[in-house]
């Protein structure tokens, strides 16, 4: 299969015995950007996804088709492989089983589902868990719906800072039961909690959220945590140098007098021009 290689390096680092951290990406650039500054996977969160497919908070709106897109572009562009976070799946567990079909297709080296209630139910504005049964019910079905088994499917949940870590261990011991091939938490607030977390289960653990004292690698490492996020700051700074760059040229400043651009060479690198100057010559007899 045409994205199997890219599901085994991810395989590769959840199998291994160091923590790293993925390069935050979003689109055909950002991919492209982070696979040549070297980083070992790419993280497509549900929160970039809806800002730079929709311009809209993190609360849902975003269709699986949308997510499916927006990752196919990102596969054509760069062969770094992709963890995605795919929410709820989109819906019931016969909606996890697609969802986890297209997002293979479209491909993905991973995904997460979790537990979590969305869309927000009406009336509550504080965030809401799904039952733990109709969770491994998800779990079942996003394992039944993958047609390439090096597909990683983690089993998420944010029990930690929503009902009590003693919750949150309940639901990872029973989504590793289900056969995922990871754990995702988010939530957890200190050392000892992700220690009651390792104890309690055997697979790899991917960490999202974590306070200051869960950013030592080496620790996050001997407590089987493989994949430690940090965010999503790589579309937060975009925004900000789109907002100065546009706000300058309204302002009156001269293109020439603009700060913070790429320069030619970056922007060539990301294009992939050298690439397409060869093609060009190849197939349309055009001067290299």
């Amino acid at each position: 299969m045409a994205f199997r290689s890219r599901r085994e390096k991810l395989r590769l680092i959840l199998s291994g015995s160091a923590c790293i951290h993925p390069g935050s990406v979003y689109d055909a650039i950002s991919i492209r950007i982070a696979e040549d500054l070297g980083f070992p996977l790419g993280m497509f969160g549900g929160s970039v996804a809806s800002l730079a497919v929709l311009g809209d908070p993190d609360i849902t709106l975003i269709t699986l088709t949308e997510l499916a897109e927006q990752m196919r572009r990102m596969s054509r562009a760069a062969s770094l492989p992709v963890l995605v976070d795919a929410d709820h799946g989109y819906g019931n567990a016969l909606n996890v089983r697609r969802t986890v079909q297209e997002l293979e297709t479209a491909g993905a080296a991973g995904l997460t589902i979790e537990d979590t209630l969305l869309p927000a139910a009406f009336g509550e504005a504080k965030t809401q868990l799904i039952s733990l049964e109709e969770g491994v019910g998800k779990m079942k079905a996003a394992l039944d719906g993958r047609s390439d088994a090096s597909l990683v499917i983690m089993g998420r949940t944010g029990a930690a800072s929503i009902t009590s870590i003693e919750d949150a261990i309940r639901r990872a011991q029973a989504y590793e039961a289900t056969g995922v091939d990871a754990l995702f938490f988010t939530g957890i607030k200190s050392r000892a909690e992700l220690e009651a977390v390792a104890a309690a289960t055997r697979l790899p653990i991917v960490l999202g959220g974590a306070p200051e004292e869960l950013s030592a690698l080496d620790y996050l490492a001997s407590q089987r945590v493989r994949i430690a996020f940090q965010g999503h700051a790589p579309i937060a700074a975009a925004t900000q140098a789109v907002y100065e760059t546009q706000k300058a040229l309204r302002e009156g400043t001269a293109p020439k007098a603009l700060r913070g651009l790429a320069s030619s060479d970056l922007t060539t690198r990301v294009m992939r021009e050298a690439d397409v100057k060869a093609r060009s010559a190849d197939f349309l007899g055009l001067k290299k």
